[in-house]
């Protein structure tokens, strides 16, 4: 039985491959499962059609992602955090508050999870902050944290 991929399948093949699998397997695993459809032209040409559009959709997205990577690498901000003498932070700077900071600057598409420390800011100073924006593109920014002045 010939059968197109409508998901990524390990070992069987990627979206849009039309593989030949037994009959069993693919009547009453793969199609039920909503994982391929049988391979007629019709279908063919439908996941085809809809591959075109979402790489369309991708590429559209990556451009927009790429610019705002650009515009973010430029970014410096500065957060207040209260810090004892030699600069050692009570607790640390966490990624919420480096959300909000980046809000506050006019980047609110930007969340939390998308925000990676490498170790977590204790100290004063300057650090660099990776973000992680879609797939490969990352953006780094720097934060500066100063002591809060009482």
């Amino acid at each position: 039985m010939k059968v197109i991929l409508v998901k990524d399948m390990e070992k069987l093949g990627n979206v849009g491959d039309i593989v030949e699998v037994k009959d069993g397997y693919g009547r009453n695993f793969l199609v039920p499962q909503g994982i391929a459809l049988p391979a007629s032209n019709s279908n063919v040409r439908k996941v085809r059609n809809e591959i075109e559009s979402l790489k369309k959709k991708a590429t559209k997205q990556l451009d927009k992602f790429e610019e705002l990577a650009e515009k973010l690498s430029s970014v410096r901000l500065t957060i207040k955090h209260e810090a004892g003498e030699e600069g050692k932070l009570f607790g640390s700077v966490t990624t919420s508050q480096i959300e909000k900071a980046l809000e506050e600057a006019g980047f609110k598409e930007i969340e939390k999870k998308q925000i990676i420390l490498e170790k977590p800011i204790r100290e004063t100073g300057t650090y660099d902050v990776k973000i992680h924006l879609f797939q490969s593109i990352e953006a780094t920014i720097t934060v500066d944290i100063v002591p809060l002045k009482k």
